[in-house]
């Protein structure tokens, strides 16, 4: 009996401690974009050089990364539909499979991924390292916002540079799939490009711009709304930045799911 109590108990503690930061992290969410809005209006305006530099090292230090891991992924996909196809004789599916499931759904994953575990961990480490040394309470302290300064400009950055993200690795991957599936069909790259452009439809990019969306709010707010939770001085920063990137990949893979059985029924 006490077996069960006891499993019940951390079970119930365990909901609650999971609620508690689905709502801490959509408080950061709106103060945020409040501060990014309205922040002029009472004295705390957005940062714009801190979210300058945030979308540095967000979006063009992972650019070479991304690039080369888009590439890998789109040459992956042609060898993968260039043998499951040929199959069944539709080789010339191979141009339209992975035109669509790099639009719709790799692009976006892949890159997402790599985001969390480089800019996620580092957003929680870097908050969580302030929370440690007390910097967060000093920055309340003089009067200065600590979501405004740390948050905010993260928030909006993760917004912008993910999708310009998904869109360059989308473009890289399928130029990779047809450097390799090109000779196969025997046409030349820029014809396989061409019929990629020609088959897409906006909703195909917009499918993944709408994750790409999705998943910057959610690797900015985990990495942050953990790295805010922080406490247990260095060893607790690890464990805040292993978290968050678990948190991060786990919830991405998620609403990936979500979308994609709404978004392709």
């Amino acid at each position: 009996m006490n077996a069960i109590t006891q499993t019940l108990e951390n079970l119930g503690r365990a909901t609650v401690d999971a609620l508690a930061g689905i709502g801490h992290a959509a408080m950061l969410c709106i103060e945020s974009l409040r501060f990014a809005a309205t922040g002029w209006r009472r004295g705390q305006p957005l940062r714009f050089a801190a979210v300058f530099e945030q979308m540095r090292q967000i979006g063009v230090d992972a650019l070479p990364i991304a690039a080369l891991l888009a590439f890998v992924i789109g040459v992956m996909l042609g060898i993968q539909f260039i043998a499951a196809l040929s199959e069944f004789g539709a080789q010339s599916q191979v141009v339209v499979a992975v035109a669509k499931s790099v639009t719709r759904e790799f692009g976006a994953l892949i890159t997402a991924i790599l985001v969390a575990g480089r800019s996620g961990s580092a957003l929680a480490a870097r908050i969580g390292s302030m929370s440690v040394s007390q910097e967060v309470d000093a920055l309340s302290v003089i009067g200065i916002d600590p979501v405004r300064y740390l948050a905010a400009p993260a928030l909006i950055a993760m917004l912008v540079m993910l999708p310009v993200l998904t869109i360059v690795a989308d473009a890289i991957a399928i130029l990779g799939a047809a450097l390799y599936a090109s000779p196969a069909l025997n046409v030349t790259p820029a014809a396989y490009i061409m019929q990629t452009l020609a088959l897409l439809v906006p909703g195909d990019i917009g499918q993944g711009l709408a994750k790409s969306v999705v998943f910057a709010i959610l690797i900015a707010l985990i990495g942050i709304s953990t790295g805010f939770s922080v406490s247990g001085g260095a060893e607790g920063v690890g464990r805040a930045t292993t978290r968050a990137v678990v948190l991060s990949i786990c919830y991405i893979i998620v609403a990936d799911m979500i979308f994609s059985f709404f978004l392709n029924r």
